[in-house]
């Protein structure tokens, strides 16, 4: 069971995400309709994930992403999945850069919808993953130039399916191949993107941000 602190302005998407929530076997310790509750919350019931909107008053720009970041900040590790209605490069960046990319989640609000997928980012994410939305994965893939450009196509593919969160072995389900065809895929994407570093690093997480992030080296002024 998760101990979770939810932040969403409108009452009726909150308190249906409470009963998803519940339904599946999870505690909402605290569900919350404006930033400054939320900091509250999570102060009062350390919960074991938090899950946010970006937007909510006074502003309805990015309080909820902004409080959570700061959240990241006084407790590095906090898993931290936001939920947006619209696709924003810019949010997705500034919550990975808020720690060293494990433990959030960035989703359009629509993935709600697909109700057991939504659920199986939370305990993602609640577990240490990072879980990027596919939308915002494909809408990153056509902006992105060198050094992805150096990835084969099935590379490209490998690399997009594991910002999606999934494991090697869903992706090799995915592309209907192997699971050592995945980890070679990996090994090559590791090389041509500079990541090849000792096993005690999380590769598979640097990996994911460089692509993300279209570092190193990488031009994203056209991004979204």
């Amino acid at each position: 069971m998760l101990r979770i602190v939810l932040a969403e302005d409108s009452v009726l998407l909150r308190e249906g995400l409470v009963g998803l929530m519940e339904r599946f076997g999870h505690r909402v310790v605290a569900a919350v309709g404006d930033a400054d509750e939320l900091t509250e919350a999570v102060a009062a019931h350390e919960p074991d994930i938090v899950v946010t909107d970006v937007r909510m008053p006074p502003g309805f720009s990015d309080e909820g992403l902004r409080a959570a970041i700061a959240l990241r900040r006084r407790r590095p590790g906090l898993p931290i999945l936001v939920l947006s209605q619209y696709i924003q490069r810019s949010y997705a960046e500034d919550l990975l850069d808020s720690s060293d990319g494990t433990g959030v989640g960035y989703l359009l609000k629509e993935r709600i919808g697909h109700v057991e997928e939504f659920v199986d980012a939370v305990h993602r994410v609640a577990e240490g993953g990072t879980v990027v939305d596919p939308e915002v994965v494909r809408q990153l893939i056509r902006h992105r130039r060198d050094p992805l450009a150096r990835l084969t196509a099935r590379e490209q593919e490998v690399l997009a399916l594991m910002a999606e969160g999934k494991s090697n072995a869903s992706i090799a389900a995915a592309m209907v191949v192997s699971e050592g065809t995945v980890s070679k895929h990996f090994g090559s994407i590791l090389t041509k993107l500079d990541l090849s570093l000792d096993d005690t690093t999380n590769r598979r997480v640097l990996a994911v941000l460089a692509y993300l992030r279209g570092r190193p080296g990488v031009d994203t002024a056209q991004a979204p």
